[in-house]
């Protein structure tokens, strides 16, 4: 039997049809059943290009965010369905439905965008989908939930900034590559989480079309973040739109979120961690924006609202304030690492994830903009950061579009905004336990676990095409120890390490309650669904002729975990015997609870319509249970009543009794 699907949360109506016999009166039972989809309205057929379509972060596990540009502006949408209730790929008529929204792009993008978004997901579940409208749908797509809680992997991405090397085709290879790479060893890899720059130049949507070419992108949510390349028009915007976004002018660079730039925060929670991401491009009110104080602000009350419901905090932002490369002793850069480490400290956040600098490198734990502990090892596989440690870490290119080459520290300090060396490796930064260049495309996997995070920088190319920087000539050499080593093989891990979040003073105790077993609610005749004959009717004074029995019981189970209300009611149609005929409301009824259970309640008695009223021949309640009643079974009967006047022709009269069963 078919059910309502779990968009639209109808009641479920289960109708049995029992056949009712009287020989001189008698009741056959037999049983069926009929539901089906609830049809979606109707959209008008207008013809639009549809492109650049994205599948996007929700603002939880059960919701996506589909994104795209239209040629037409047309009323389009989303449609949606499981992957298994697809016949023959074709979507069947009622197929769920989210309205899209969107406006005029920009004149150099040209046409329109549109993006709406998916609800109502439910776990492990493989979902096609399509964008458009009746008569002019794309091409469907799918992704696959899993359960919505529990451990799962994500995957970090760098700077692709296609356009970069001055070869949009090799850039996009190379970042097609990575995806194919990282997927193909991840295949449960839950999300794409972006470091920024997905171009090289804002508007140019060349560029922007390379860039969302793999069909990945349409099957794994991707969680964009704003870089210094992807800021100066509004083409992020329009391609990228995010859940839980604030675009006020504070989260602007300029202040201004009318302006030809993109812009805004916004955060998200998937299956117990908080991610929050930031348009660090704004660092400074000088602009006209709201500043880091205001990034500061605005983390704050998203731990403060929602950090309880996760259990680790994780941070994105573009501009890495601990990197290793070109970018380490930038002016905006030391700015932002003067203004955040200590806030992040304070809001307990584990984890911050950073692009930019287009080299790799993970921090020591690093408290209140020092280093926590002097004596953390460079290139430590566990670290056991105390209250107020995080790890933050700068991920390489992912598309090999470009590199920068690691920088030498100086005598500016070991604190704050230095740059000065690592007492323990004096080649390196004082705040990196690890810093990488090999010129090789890699991507950042990190698995969130019980009570740990690890992550690995992993590689995803060689010195071999493509590798656009590389091929083109922009770097000298090519791999490991500047490449006097040779390059190592894809899949190969850079670095690694495990994060063990502090507990503080007590104990934490978890325990993992699984999904309870669904149960389920219906109803059978007990025992042989055989006649009931009702015998012979009885003629009484001349008046009526009158006949008893009783129905075959019907057993009803509930074992639903919900403990929702269900209900049984019945109604019978005329009784026939060839062209004769007479009405079902004679037939009366006095329900009762054979064998209790369920929480079930005998409905009402109900008197031959010969006394008075219908009878049955409209609909009577057999037996209801409340929310909240017990699970479990009860058998349901009923003593029937045939009153029937005597002037009706001789005969054997037979009617249909159709039962009724309503749940929540």
């Amino acid at each position: 039997m078919s059910s309502p699907t779990e968009f639209n949360g109808a009641r479920r109506r289960n109708r049995h049809r029992a056949t009712v016999i009287l020989t001189a009166a008698a009741l056959l039972a037999g049983s069926a059943a009929v539901s089906g989809f609830a049809a979606a309205p109707a959209i008008a057929a207008d013809q639009a290009n549809l492109t650049g379509i994205v599948l996007g972060v929700g603002a939880n596990e059960s919701q996506r965010i589909v994104s795209w540009y239209s040629s037409a502006d047309t009323a389009q949408s989303i449609q949606l369905a499981p992957t298994a209730s697809l016949v023959a790929g074709a979507f069947r008529t009622g197929a769920t439905t989210f309205a899209a929204i969107g406006s005029a792009n920009i004149a150099t993008s040209g046409g329109f965008n549109r993006h709406a978004t998916i609800t109502g997901l439910s776990e492990n579940t493989p979902y096609s989908y399509r964008v458009g409208s009746e008569g002019n749908w794309s091409t469907a797509y799918t992704f696959t939930t899993q359960t919505f809680d529990g451990n799962y992997d994500f995957l970090f991405l760098g700077d692709p900034q296609i356009g970069s090397s001055g070869n949009v085709a090799k850039d996009g290879a190379g970042w097609a590559a990575t995806l194919n790479t990282a997927v193909a060893a991840n295949p449960t890899a839950e999300l794409l989480v972006s470091g920024g720059d997905q171009v090289e130049t804002a508007n140019t949507e060349a560029q922007w079309d390379a860039f969302l070419a793999p069909d990945t992108l349409r099957q794994i949510p991707f969680a964009a973040t704003i870089g210094n390349h992807d800021v100066g028009g509004k083409a992020y915007e329009q391609h990228l739109a995010t859940p839980n976004t604030d675009r006020s002018g504070a989260y602007y660079s300029n202040g201004d979120p009318t302006s030809n730039t993109s812009g805004g925060d916004y955060w998200y929670i998937y299956k117990d961690v908080l991610f929050i991401d930031l348009n660090s491009n704004s660092y400074s009110t000088a602009q006209g924006g709201g500043g880091d104080d205001a990034h500061i602000g605005y983390v704050t009350n998203v731990v403060n609202q929602h950090q309880a419901e996760a259990k680790y905090t994780v941070l994105v932002y573009h501009h890495a304030i601990y990197s290793p490369a070109d970018h380490a002793k930038d002016g905006d850069n030391k700015t932002r690492r003067v203004d955040y480490p200590t806030a992040f400290s304070n809001l307990g956040v584990d984890l911050v994830l950073q692009g930019h600098d287009h080299s790799y490198s993970r921090s020591y734990e690093i408290k209140n903009g020092a280093k926590a502990n002097p004596d953390e090892q460079p290139g430590a596989t566990d670290v056991y950061p105390g209250p107020g440690g995080v790890i933050y870490v700068t991920a390489n290119s992912s598309s090999g579009s470009k590199y920068y080459d690691l920088t030498t520290p100086d005598s500016s300090g070991t604190s704050g905004a230095g740059n000065g060396a690592d007492p323990l490796k004096p080649s390196d930064y004082w705040y990196n336990s690890v810093e990488n260049q090999e010129h090789v495309r890699s991507y950042v996997k990190v698995q969130v676990a019980a009570d740990q995070l690890t992550v690995q920088t992993i590689r995803s190319g060689t010195c071999d095409a493509p590798n656009a920087a590389v091929e083109l000539g922009k770097v000298a050499w090519c791999g490991p120890n500047s490449g006097a080593s040779a390059a190592q093989p894809v899949g190969s891990v850079v670095d690694s390490v495990a994060i063990h979040p502090n507990h503080g003073n007590g104990e934490d105790i978890q325990v993992t309650v699984p999904t309870a077993a669904p149960g389920e609610f219906g109803w059978t005749i007990d025992g042989r669904n055989g006649l009931v004959d009702l015998g012979t009717a009885v003629e009484h004074n001349g008046e009526y002729f009158q006949a008893t029995g009783q129905i075959n019981p019907i057993l009803v189970s509930d074992t639903r975990h919900t403990q929702s209300p269900w209900s049984i009611s019945a109604s019978v149609g005329d009784f026939r015997d060839g062209t004769n005929t007479f009405s079902g409301k004679y037939l009366g009824w006095s329900p009762k609870i054979v064998t209790p259970g369920a929480g079930a309640v005998a409905g009402a008695a109900v008197a031959s319509g010969y006394d008075a009223g219908d009878g049955l021949s409209v609909s009577r309640g057999l037996g209801t249970a409340d929310q909240g009643h017990a699970r479990g079974t009860a058998k349901l009967g009923a003593d029937l009543d045939l009153k029937i006047p005597s002037a009706i022709d001789k005969g054997s009269y037979r009617a249909t009794l159709t039962l009724t069963a309503l749940s929540s």
